[in-house]
């Protein structure tokens, strides 16, 4: 168990180092990362409800000029049923060919000071190797030396061309709710 946790530390390491990197240099002043995350998603569907959670994503927010990035590895997603997480990675999800989703944009709606505030956040989503164009509402609490973003909102599966097979067409729904709920701290170099 021990050598699990450290290869995921390792992993989410490698992770946010690889957004530091990606990330445009020079407005280190105002940027925070996400120190703890959560992902999930629901589906409802007439013969049962399908969700998952996965709280091995990453998130780097540049407050100065509200850019936004986050990586989440769809590997991580838990789910009640092991039978499930396997269907999803192996059958829907692909994850050995598309391992990530990831955003790109920027955050607006927001003062960088304390407060809580509405916020937008427009950019490209990609999922499954198919990179969307999306509008994604929500809330940002900061503080005085943490921030939380907080966000719910519809993925259409076949936006992201995620098939379904016709035999279980009444076990998923075509869209699914994504909740993400991240955590940051200020990134202080040193």
């Amino acid at each position: 168990m021990n050598i699990i946790m450290k290869l995921s530390g390792i992993i989410k390491s490698a992770v946010l180092v690889s957004l530091l990197f990606a990330y445009p240099t020079g407005l280190w002043a105002q940027k925070y990362i996400s120190y703890e995350s959560k992902v999930s998603f629901f589906s409802e569907a007439p013969l049962e409800n399908i969700e998952a959670v996965n709280s091995s994503a990453s998130s780097i927010l540049n407050l100065e000029n509200g850019e936004i990035v986050f990586s989440v590895p769809i590997r991580g997603f838990e789910f009640r049923k092991s039978l499930m997480q396997t269907h999803f990675n192996e059958n829907y999800m692909e994850s050995e060919i598309y391992p990530k989703s990831t955003f790109k944009g920027k955050v607006s709606g927001f003062r960088p000071e304390p407060g809580k505030y509405s916020a937008t956040a427009v950019g490209e989503l990609a999922i499954h190797g198919v990179t969307r164009k999306v509008e994604i509402t929500g809330n940002i609490e900061i503080g005085p030396n943490e921030l939380t973003l907080l966000a719910k909102f519809p993925v259409k599966l076949e936006d992201h061309n995620i098939k379904i097979p016709k035999l279980l067409f009444s076990n998923i729904a075509e869209t699914v709710e994504v909740t993400i709920e991240f955590n940051y701290r200020p990134y202080v170099t040193n």
